[in-house]
């Protein structure tokens, strides 16, 4: 059975899908735009982005009643891979002890124009 996860705190969804979806003790993050959950705002620059992406993606795991602790698996979509470098170094500071797993991928655009975009799964 699957059971929908819901922050007021990360922004809604912007088509037919969940924030989140929790199965037998995991957690699927949809990826998460850096997209301000309050404005509506995206803020300028990768640093930025990247921040804001992961905050939307903290909130939906605390909805969840998890932390980054528990993320296994993230993947990055990059709108360019010279981008890599200030997405990984607002990256490293989200996660303490092992990190998880990840992939990164430059892709050719994503949604809104923005510049990165970060989905995850985390267990119990």
């Amino acid at each position: 059975m699957k059971k929908v996860i819901c922050s007021q705190k990360a922004p809604g969804a912007i088509g037919p899908y969940s924030q989140a979806i929790e199965a037998n003790g995991m957690v699927f993050v949809s990826g998460q735009l850096p997209i301000d959950g309050a404005t509506g705002e995206m803020p300028e620059g990768v640093e930025a982005q990247a921040r804001q992406s992961l905050e939307n993606m903290k909130a939906i795991l605390e909805e969840a009643g998890l932390t980054m602790a528990n993320v296994v698996k993230t993947t990055v979509f990059l709108q360019d891979m010279s981008l890599f470098a200030g997405m990984n170094s607002v990256y490293a500071t989200y996660f303490e002890g092992a990190f998880p797993a990840r992939s990164a991928f430059a892709v050719k655009a994503l949604p809104k124009d923005a510049l990165v975009e970060i989905e995850c799964i985390a267990v119990r």
